[in-house]
């Protein structure tokens, strides 16, 4: 079982940076491939960012390869989004997830999910 909390959503404005975290409680965090996800006004939840449990390899999807970055720290049970020359349409509550395989993009495949933080980006 795994717990996961998201901060570091806010307002900011378009080119700007915002960096999230997920905290992580249970004993198996470091075993689980972790992504981020997010949600737009009236949009499905789509796939942002994963990363393996070594943290070795990173995915992300064409629309924030090259401004985001996903990390981890497994001996502080942590995930990070890094949001660099962010966009009105990066606006979006973002969950941050747990699963089985990084390489996945489904919501399906992640077994536990945070409660999401809101990031709004202005123009």
């Amino acid at each position: 079982q795994v717990q996961l909390v998201e901060s570091g959503g806010g307002l900011v404005q378009a080119g700007g940076s915002l960096s999230l975290s997920c905290a992580a409680s249970g004993r198996t965090f470091s075993t689980y491939a972790m992504g981020w996800f997010r949600q737009g006004p009236g949009k499905e939840r789509e796939f942002v960012a994963a990363i393996t449990w070594s943290g070795r390899s990173t995915y992300y999807a064409d629309s924030v390869k090259g401004r985001f970055a996903i990390s981890r720290d497994n001996a502080k049970k942590s995930v990070y989004l890094q949001m660099n020359s962010l966009k009105p349409e990066d606006t979006a509550l973002y969950y941050c997830a747990a699963g089985r395989s990084a390489t996945s993009r489904h919501a399906y495949d992640y077994d536990y999910w945070g409660q999401g933080t809101q990031v709004t980006v202005s123009s």
